[in-house]
């Protein structure tokens, strides 16, 4: 078994329970966490024997273009259609940021990680 670890993906996106935060917009991190098995990827040198985390940004990108009010519904999505779409993946761990969340006090960002390993 081996980790990848996508660190740090920015976006501008939609997310918040505030009319504002649905107009404006904000800034978020977002950081993800893949456990796979490896063995074959990295006895063949074969990207087909791997899991693409290039696939694995372009699935957070699109879940992060859809609004949402919580960042726990978010992360859940992302969660969701990586399952989907890897079937090599055994366990995932997703964090989302929000920076500078609109809450009245300064604050560098908000964030909630949530996890979920295949039955």
């Amino acid at each position: 078994m081996g980790k990848i670890h996508l660190q740090d993906m920015e976006f501008y996106a939609y997310h918040g329970c505030f009319n504002e935060e649905a107009i404006v917009g904000n800034r978020f991190i977002v950081n993800l966490w893949l456990d796979t098995d490896m063995q074959r990827a990295s006895q063949t040198d074969d990207l087909n024997d791997a899991l693409n985390y290039q696939q694995a940004y372009f699935v957070v990108r699109d879940q992060m273009e859809i609004p949402s009010h919580l960042l726990e519904h978010v992360g859940n999505r992302i969660l969701t259609a990586l399952f989907e779409v890897f079937p090599q993946l055994s366990t995932a761990t997703v964090t989302v940021a929000k920076l500078n969340p609109p809450i009245g006090g300064r604050m560098a960002n908000v964030n909630v990680t949530l996890s979920r390993t295949r039955n």
